[in-house]
């Protein structure tokens, strides 16, 4: 099983001497990253700051970086942070599972997300 991945960010982080860092690698998340991100006092005083936290513990490295820390991912251009969180859920699989179903009227068959979560 793959718990690594290599990413190349369509813009990259540009740091302080102006040298963009594209190509990086990204990890499983595992429990304990969700858990200690959620206790994070950034996050408790700001909840849209989990992605970041969460990020900078899932971004083992980024080309010519010493380490990736949240500020690094706070500072990244927001097609950049974009595509890091698509990538993170691509690989968690964090989409919700789905049902092939058949329409009674056509006949057509089309996948449907289950919701496990709502009543109705």
């Amino acid at each position: 099983m793959d718990t690594i991945y290599e990413f190349t960010l369509p813009k990259g982080y540009m740091d302080s001497a102006g040298e963009l860092h594209r190509r990086g690698h990204m990890r499983l998340a595992t429990a304990g990253d969700e858990i200690s991100a959620t206790r994070d006092p950034r996050v408790l005083s700001n909840p849209s700051y989990l992605t970041i936290v969460i990020l900078s513990k899932v971004v083992t490295d980024l080309e010519g970086m010493d380490a990736v820390t949240a500020t690094t991912i706070e500072q990244l251009f927001t097609a950049d942070l974009a595509y890091l969180q698509d990538m993170y859920q691509r690989i968690n699989d964090i989409e919700p599972p789905t049902m092939e179903v058949v329409c009674p009227d056509c006949g057509r068959i089309f996948e449907v997300p289950l919701n496990f979560t709502q009543e109705g």
